[in-house]
């Protein structure tokens, strides 16, 4: 019995021992799995040694080894616990711009270790306006990437040519910065891009002639460049896009005359280019409500194409060198807000009624012979 009582006795402390040791491992990986990774946690500190920002104060909760707790801007994934998203705007809302009474600064650049976080699925470093070097061309390797937005910053160089490769990427936001060069021909293979906003940059070249295989894309602006050539007509089958942007340019040719049967387009800006011929009829009866085609070289009569489906916030045809007289037909437009034909070769009567009764004379000046209210010329 005292035989049997001790070997129950040895077997139940055996036991716990075992039971105590298989828990300690479990805490372990536990605790080692639900940690930040060393390696995301040294590239983040890269990250943070290449910026300065003098003011906020934004770094400071950079600190600890657990980089997925606590650190401002920065999320991780809740299963693999990698960094996933990067989030550091100059401008929000956060209490810590509020109690500063000020939007951030930021000075440095981006360091190359950013490319270490292999998971990343979201990079905002926006509205900083003093971080400046080159997009690290590594940047390309983070396959995992849905959002880029560098926006409102002082980066230059060239977009890295084979952005194509990022086959996740939905938003590519790298306006208000100092990049130049050509727009990337492998951008055409990112099938799933959403929004893409390049305005205010240096940017040269043509535009991509296949930039028709953005299926998914619903704004593509890209205004304030030095881009040339002419429009690709393949942007016309985009069936989701809605807002394009090509202003201030140095673009040419003739506008397509299938944006004017796009299905959603909604917003139109050509303005500040060299574009010539005439304006397309279809453009003046379609869905576009937002159209600004001033300061070209466009030429002609304005087409007699108005009708019920013409519905104009803005129409601009300002400053190009359209002939003839104001067709008869524009009042059959459903609605016409701001109307501006002004500094063109127009001729003839202003038709009476709508929509002309609440236009300036501002909206008809410096014509050749254009007469009628609201002008003081009398025909």
């Amino acid at each position: 019995m005292c035989l049997l009582t001790t070997h129950f006795t040895l077997h139940f402390h055996l036991n716990m021992k075992v039971s105590y040791i298989f828990w300690a491992v479990v805490m372990t990986v536990t605790t080692v799995v639900s940690g930040c990774p060393p390696s995301d946690r040294a590239a983040l500190l890269s990250i943070k040694a290449a910026l300065h920002e003098p003011y906020l104060g934004i770094f400071n909760s950079w600190t600890g080894s657990d980089c997925c707790r606590g650190w401002y801007g920065v999320s991780c994934d809740p299963y693999i616990h990698r960094v996933a998203d990067i989030n550091l705007r100059g401008e929000s809302e956060d209490p810590i711009f509020e109690r500063a009474h000020r939007t951030g600064f930021m000075t440095g650049s981006i360091s190359p270790a950013i490319c270490k976080l292999e998971r990343l699925s979201s990079l905002t470093i926006a509205d900083w306006k003093g971080i400046s070097g080159e997009i690290p061309g590594c940047i390309t390797s983070l396959l995992f990437i849905r959002t880029l937005d560098l926006i409102g910053n002082r980066f230059s160089g060239r977009i890295p040519g084979d952005i194509g490769r990022l086959k996740e990427l939905t938003v590519l936001n790298l306006a208000d910065n100092s990049l130049s060069g050509p727009i990337p021909r492998s951008i055409v293979n990112l099938g799933r891009l959403m929004h893409l906003d390049l305005r205010n940059n240096k940017l040269s070249g043509e535009l991509p002639r296949e930039m028709g295989k953005l299926q998914m894309m619903s704004r593509a602006l890209l205004s304030g460049n030095r881009l040339i050539g002419p429009v690709p007509v393949s942007l016309a089958s985009i069936y989701r896009l809605s807002d394009l942007d090509l202003s201030l340019n140095r673009l040419s040719g003739s506008i397509p005359d299938m944006f004017g049967k796009m299905p959603v387009l909604a917003t139109l800006n050509l303005d500040g280019n060299m574009f010539s011929g005439q304006i397309p009829k279809s453009l003046l009866n379609s869905g576009v409500s937002i159209c600004n085609l001033s300061r070209n070289a466009l030429a002609g009569r304005l087409p007699d194409s108005f009708g019920p489906k013409s519905y104009f916030m803005v129409l601009d045809l300002s400053h190009n060198r359209l002939s003839g007289p104001i067709p008869k037909s524009i009042s059959l437009a459903s609605y016409i807000g701001h109307l501006d034909l002004s500094h063109n070769q127009l001729c003839g009567p202003i038709p009476a009624g709508s929509p002309y009764d609440h236009l300036e004379a501002s909206s008809f000046a410096y014509n050749t012979c254009l007469c009628g209210k609201p002008l003081s010329k009398r025909c």
